[in-house]
């Protein structure tokens, strides 16, 4: 369970986060309707028709930046953000008591608690289940404190408990029903991905050991081509020269460079390998450090997926991926991407959509695209 406090979907499931993005516009503006609504049907309570105002522009403000704050391109979304929509939806609350302070015959016409619950309810895939429940209990506690207030002038003789239940049951009916879906999907996602990698983990085992015994194959085959039978001429020849003394090096180097290369290589290069071998796209991996294999399993899944998907034959020529930064073991490093473009390049939108995912993992992102080629920057802290 500690697992599932931490996460949400937007950060398990970065691209089902995008396609839920839309929810938070039509809940905000849903909520804007409502309150716009039940304010119009209760004016002959309202006192203040300023302050009618206000609540609605809280409302409205509350809308905006749960949208903004959603959106992909500003991933990912923080506790401080939920908590900012909630602030502005409670505003809209008690703006509206002080609109009708004094006159509020019935509860069952305010809108503060249907349309806060509204908008933490639109804000679940962006929240984990904790966050989503602490903000209706928050936001529960301030419109309590209204109901007591203004209990004294409604037209009910129902006790004040009885009158708080039922101000307080829609935003805790739908905050509830948002820390049940963050949980639940998060929770589904994380036991799928479990058994994605333990798929894959089984699957990396046995191509580690195929390419070991491939590696094996050539080696005996460099053997067998040039060295044995080098050996066998210097073993025969009655002498050793010069020109023999430096083929011996040469061979000698050669090996420890395949040697060397095979230990040094990532799984960075085992991609850009596979791309230029089925492909044809050439696919330079420039990361003299072995940085790559320093990525968390997110940031390695949102690069692969970039990589992979501009390394269609149709969208680029050649791709070339730059790591900087980070050598002292502090601060930050840089990757820079950059692909010349084929024949049918990507489209900003397109781009942008491998954009949000990078920022859903914490990899700060930013795209540049012209006709000539293709060029994303990712920033990330090093632990």
């Amino acid at each position: 369970m500690s697992g599932h406090l931490r996460f949400t979907q937007q950060e398990a499931d970065p691209i089902g986060a995008i396609s839920a993005s839309p929810i938070v516009a039509v809940g905000a503006v849903l909520a804007f309707l409502l309150a716009t609504g039940l304010t119009w049907t209760h004016w002959g309570e309202v006192g203040s028709p300023p302050a009618a105002v206000i609540a609605l522009v809280f409302v409205a403000a509350a809308g905006v930046a749960a949208v903004f704050a959603s959106s992909p391109a500003r991933a990912p979304f923080t506790n401080e953000r939920l908590w900012l929509v909630v602030t502005l939806a409670v505003g809209g609350a008690i703006a509206e008591y002080v609109s009708t302070v004094g006159n509020n015959r019935q509860f069952y016409d305010d809108f503060g608690p249907t349309v806060i619950g509204m908008l933490i309810l639109s804000l679940a895939p962006f929240c984990t289940w904790l966050s989503a429940a602490l903000a209706g209990v928050f936001s529960a506690a301030v419109l309590s404190i209204l109901v007591v207030g203004a209990s004294m002038y409604a037209a009910s003789d129902a006790p004040v408990a009885a009158l708080i239940t039922l101000n307080a049951a829609p935003v805790l009916a739908m905050s509830a029903a948002a820390a049940g879906y963050s949980y639940g999907i998060v929770a589904e996602t994380l036991a799928w991905q479990r058994e994605a990698n333990r798929a894959a983990l089984q699957r990396d085992a046995e191509l580690r050991a195929g390419i070991a015994r491939s590696v094996q194959q050539s080696r005996v085959s460099v053997l067998g081509r040039e060295v044995l039978p080098f050996l066998a001429g210097v073993m025969t020849a009655e002498r050793i020269s010069v020109a023999d003394a430096d083929r011996a090096r040469e061979l000698a180097e050669a090996l420890r460079r395949a040697l060397r290369a095979g230990i040094e290589s990532t799984w960075l290069d085992e991609l850009a390998a596979n791309i230029r071998l089925n492909r044809g796209v050439d696919t330079i991996i420039d990361d003299p450090t072995g940085a790559a294999a320093a990525l968390t399993a997110d940031q390695r899944s949102a690069l692969t997926a970039l990589i992979s998907w501009l390394g269609d034959s149709a969208r680029s020529r050649f791709i070339k991926v730059a790591f900087t930064g980070g050598s002292d073991g502090g601060g930050h490093r840089d990757i820079v991407l950059v692909a010349e473009s084929g024949a049918s390049p990507p489209s900003r939108r397109e781009l942008d959509r491998f954009v949000a995912v990078a920022r859903a993992v914490a990899l700060r992102a930013d795209a540049e695209l012209t006709r000539e080629n293709v060029k994303v920057g990712l920033s990330y802290d090093i632990d």
